[in-house]
């Protein structure tokens, strides 16, 4: 590593190095750090990336790494533990198997992504990316035509079975004790043949390595072959609490359902010269709305440091 860099890049998935790309093709000095914990880890392709469809997540990844690196992005593989205001910098602390590293950066750009929280039903992790979904659009191609079951975790479940109804005709809701469905639902859910199941759901049941039934705390066991969930969805943004960057809760018909870091439409946190884009900033996002936002943010912290530039050009002159 460098001493110093135009930009440091904490987080290195679709946001992080499309936002670092942006910025090497601008002549930017820029290091990028990863801990290599993506959130779609679990996940065995990316989906809804034009051109880039059904590539595995780290092999995309290491595309991107390739890509920045032509443009003399640097690449760390580790993890920052501190970041301090010090006059017009940052200085950044790296954890990167040694002993603690220090750089000095102009702008940050956070694009750290988020953390799933499942529900809290034995055999749901041990699935999760693979026989449990939570997003049609991600995953639902692949569970399409099997006996689907939505495990309820608010009164919004009631969308996700509509969704997951459009992929196959055997759905299963199950309410999980946590809404009772209005009467235009209950009709709704006739109509389209979901069936409903009362009682909450104590285990997710696997056979051969798939998802095989879930059972009741009545002892009653429904076979299925794939869980849709919804999960709470937390920005990764402690790192950058000492600096003043706060997250504020999504709440939607009274339920939270995670937290992200507010942004403008430029990128720009509250707090100067810290930049977010990608999933920490809009946890609906997928692969390439978080590469366009990388993208978005990165051009934005070029143009504000050519305005720095351009201040000190100016000032030099006199």
């Amino acid at each position: 590593m460098n001493e110093a860099y135009d930009v440091v890049v904490i987080g290195g998935s679709a946001a992080g190095l499309s936002g670092s790309l942006a910025l090497g093709r601008s002549r930017r000095s820029v290091l990028v750090i990863d801990s290599d914990e993506p959130r779609n880890a679990p996940a065995s392709h990316v989906h809804n990336y034009l051109g880039r469809e059904s590539t595995p997540p780290r092999e995309l990844v290491a595309i991107g790494r390739t890509e920045v690196a032509a443009y003399g992005v640097e690449t760390l593989t580790g993890r920052v533990t501190d970041v301090v205001r010090d006059g017009d910098h940052f200085t950044v602390t790296v954890a990167s198997g040694g002993s603690p590293a220090t750089v000095s950066a102009r702008r940050i750009l956070l694009a750290t992504g988020s953390r799933d929280e499942l529900p809290d039903v034995p055999g749901v992790a041990e699935q999760w990316g693979r026989g449990v979904v939570h997003c049609p659009y991600c995953h639902g191609w692949e569970v399409r035509d099997r006996a689907i079951g939505v495990l309820a975790t608010s009164a919004l479940s009631a969308h996700q079975v509509g969704m997951f109804r459009q992929l196959s005709e055997r759905v299963t809701l199950f309410l999980n004790d946590s809404f009772e469905p209005s009467d235009e639902q209950w009709e709704q859910f006739a109509a389209r043949g979901v069936q409903v199941v009362r009682g909450r759901v104590v285990e997710l049941v696997s056979e051969g390595g798939d998802v095989s039934a879930v059972r009741l705390e009545s002892g009653t066991v429904v076979p299925i072959e794939a869980l849709a969930v919804a999960t709470r969805v937390w920005a990764r943004a402690d790192v950058l609490a000492g600096l003043g960057v706060e997250t504020q809760p999504v709440e939607m018909a009274g339920t939270v359902f995670g937290s992200i870091v507010p942004v403008d439409e430029m990128g720009r946190t509250a707090i100067a010269g810290v930049f977010a884009a990608g999933n920490v900033t809009d946890m609906r996002s997928q692969v390439i709305s978080a590469a366009a936002a990388g993208l978005q943010a990165g051009a934005s912290i070029n143009a504000d440091l050519i305005e720095e530039d351009t201040r000190a050009a100016v000032a030099a002159r006199v």
